[in-house]
């Protein structure tokens, strides 16, 4: 622990004690030692002391016993020569403080002068304590700021009030910098003080911030059911459930740094504008002890992100309604206002792990023109940037985290989302524009959601929001990057070498009875979610979209079916599915919604398979294109013949294997047939084939399935003598 901090705060300690002595004899010599004390209206006698001592105080004399154990608990003052572990004796000599500071306040309340004059209000009864206790206890005050000083000027000030009105937080004003409070600042500027609106002035002198300390002792024992004198669970309590912490703005002296040591000793950590020693290592508070020279437009939600306290928007900030009913709302053609992704245009999709430091909490910007610069369908690119940044954040929850801009944005009345990664669709209706859907609303979601329903992860989110079209290509480049890098997470985990899977039901609102199976060798239909994405997420949320799936015993090894697995699909699906069959395009294939990035379609002529992907928009030898066969594929029916995959899963070793597999791939899109030409090659190698990739019909040489027999026969593709799949 800082030895500056330390030799400050034993000494302020010292001085505050030496003071109590001095006002409780001047109160007893004028009252007498059987004069009752007590702060107006509460059972909890002075509350810190009762609490951590068991002590009642209702007299004047009944101070002499916990004055003398403040006495007692201080700590000796640093020497220049010798160098000690000075954290015990300063959190010691912390609670000395608030012992002595409630003593005085106690004697104040007796001879004067009074604890409540002008806008100062003094402490908090015990109904204030009933009506506003409960807050802290069901979620809907997340917190409280304990603000000393003033800030440098009033409008800062101001500044600083609203945002921790914004977030929720209750402000405890007590103590001054050259005589002005940061409530005195309020009040010159018209704001309204007082408990109604959680902006509460208890005392102009730093003594009256034991009220603060007070409360959430009593809150300790009135809600969380702690016996008065069980300080260690008192002090647990409030580490843990009393979100609370210092705001020091202007000069610290020592008995400010008094004081804070006993904030300390509940775990409420101190965050400072000016430059004074820090306390960094982690111990008694969860995080980070003293902070300082923190600039006063980030000083807010520095001290939540050190204090761990996680503020939750219950209200979205967007002009239109918002819930799961409108999560499988279509916006049809004759409906849209604005369209980003799908065939028309560009749209990706990217959320990355920052540091603290590089993520600044509800920052939203658009990069580019935004829909309300656009004619009536009217088309963007959009590259969607989300930083993420949090205290028990990683690397593995990011595509899970990504994943869920499906069904958070679909959820916006009149917004429709389809896909994934670098294959999103974003259409926006008439109604939502006329409302005044803007594309920095995304933003706003997404923001408010996942701070929102990932609290134990998500700290801060900042979004950003592309539409020039050489930025939005620019990041799409580094998302695919970062996919490639997920996806080659699993190498050399294979479906026989774990014992569960993980399902997905993200799109069961678009598609109520599918289910997606996600093993080691198959990725997501989706291509976002591999096996242990879906581990991470169920670790995140077990009551989330991902469950485990125990394989049970084996049915059929060669096709992939389990019993455990059918059982999982058969009460996912309502009943609607019985059996799944994973290794199989012709037997009880999986279901797909409307997300997949390919599908795959049998060539009965050819002997094989032709894979499509949705950025191929002409007519495939099955004599259908994309849009039709995703009619005849999604919905969340088993299609024999017919499967919607992940792009990626062409390259594994389970692909359709039950029919034989990656030797069966007869077709496919040049463009796509290059973008995976790595991958390809190395499974054409595996299969004994290295240069099938030549040997793969595409649009430029064959377009019917009669052309695709043609080009086979022609190169001798592996097909051809295979044993027929029908």
């Amino acid at each position: 622990m800082s030895k500056i901090i330390a030799s400050a705060a034993i000494r302020g300690a010292h001085a505050i004690v030496s003071r109590a002595e001095e006002r409780l004899k001047e109160a007893i010599d004028a009252k007498g030692p059987d004069e009752p004390v007590a702060f107006p209206n509460t059972g909890y006698y002075l509350p810190v002391i009762y609490a951590l001592s068991g002590h009642k105080v209702e007299k004047l004399s009944d101070m002499e016993k916990p004055l003398a154990l403040a006495r007692d608990m201080l700590g000796e003052i640093p020497t220049d020569s010798l160098w000690l572990p000075y954290l015990g004796q300063t959190l010691d000599s912390g609670i000395s403080t608030l012992f002595a500071q409630e003593i005085m306040q106690g004697v104040r309340y007796v001879i004067g002068p009074s604890p409540v004059h002008g806008i100062y209000l003094g402490a908090a009864d015990d109904a204030i304590m009933r009506q506003r206790g409960v807050e802290f206890v069901d979620g809907s005050a997340p917190g409280f700021a304990a603000v000393v000083g003033a800030a440098p000027d009033n409008e800062t000030a101001v500044k600083i009030a609203r945002e921790l009105q914004q977030k929720s937080l209750y402000v405890f004003m007590a103590g001054s910098t050259n005589g002005v409070c940061f409530a005195d600042q309020l009040a010159e500027e018209g704001v309204q003080l007082g408990w109604d609106t959680r902006l509460v002035p208890f005392d102009n002198e730093v003594h009256g911030q034991v009220y603060s300390l007070g409360f959430a002792a009593r809150a300790a024992m009135s809600f969380g059911g702690v016996k008065p004198g069980d300080f260690k669970n008192i002090l647990k309590y409030n580490k843990q459930r009393i979100f609370a912490f210092v705001i020091a703005l202007g000069e610290v002296d020592d008995e400010k740094y008094a004081t804070a040591a006993g904030a300390i000793s509940y775990g409420f950590p101190t965050i400072a504008d000016t430059d004074i020693p820090e306390i960094l290592p982690t111990g008694v508070c969860t995080y980070e002890h003293v902070v300082s020279s923190i600039p006063h437009d980030k000083i807010v939600q520095k001290a939540i992100e050190v204090r761990g306290l996680k503020v939750t928007v219950t209200e979205i900030p967007i002009p239109l309604s918002y819930g799961p009913a409108f999560e499988g709302e279509r916006v049809r053609k004759d409906d849209l206002f604005a369209e980003c992704g799908g065939r028309k245009s560009t749209c990706c999709e990217l959320l990355r792990m920052r540091e603290m430091e590089e993520v600044e909490d509800g920052r939203i910007e658009v990069v580019g023109p935004d829909i309300d610069e656009l004619e009536p369908v009217g088309v963007l690119p959009l590259a969607i940037v989300v930083d993420v940044a949090g205290r028990k954040m990683q690397k593995d929850f990011e595509p899970i985290l990504e994943r869920q801009f499906h069904h958070l944005i679909n959820s916006a009345e009149g917004i429709m989302h389809m896909g994934q990664r670098d294959i999103s669709w974003i259409r926006i209706s008439r109604q939502a524009r006329e409302k005044g859907f803007k594309l920095s609303h995304i933003g706003d979601i997404l923001h408010a959601k996942l701070l929102s329903d990932f609290p134990s992860i998500a700290d801060k989110v900042q979004v950003t929001l592309y539409t020039e079209e050489d930025k939005v290509n620019e990041i799409l480049q580094e998302a695919r990057t970062l996919y490639n890098e997920r996806d080659e997470r699993l190498a050399g985990l294979k479906d026989e070498s774990v014992d569960t899977f993980y399902s997905c039901s993200l799109c069961q609102s678009f598609a109520p009875n599918h289910v997606c199976v996600i093993t080691p060798e198959r990725l997501g239909l989706c291509g976002a979610y591999n096996w242990l994405d879906g581990q991470a997420s169920y670790e995140i949320d077990p009551s989330g979209p991902n469950k485990p799936v125990a394989k049970g015993e084996v049915i059929d090894q060669h096709k992939g079916e389990w019993q455990g697995v059918n059982e999982f699909i058969s009460q996912a699906s309502k009943g609607n599915l019985e059996r799944l069959k994973a290794y199989s395009i012709l037997e009880d294939p999986m279901t797909s919604c409307g997300c997949f990035e390919c599908i795959v379609a049998l060539l009965p002529a050819a002997n094989g398979v032709m894979v499509v992907d949705r950025d191929f928009s002409g007519m495939t030898p099955s004599g259908m294109t994309f849009s039709t066969l995703a009619g005849m594929v999604g919905g969340g029916i088993q299609t024999p013949g017919f499967l919607g995959v992940g792009k990626f899963y062409l390259g594994s070793d389970k692909f359709i294997s039950a029919e034989g597999g990656f030797k069966r791939l007869v077709w496919m899109p040049s463009h796509l047939k290059e973008r995976l030409r790595n991958m390809l090659q190395a499974q054409a190698e595996k299969v004994g084939e290295p240069d099938m990739l030549d040997k793969i019909a595409d649009e430029t040489v064959a377009t019917t399935e009669m052309e695709v027999l043609e080009y086979l026969e022609k190169v001798g593709h592996p097909a051809l003598g295979m044993d027929p799949m029908m």
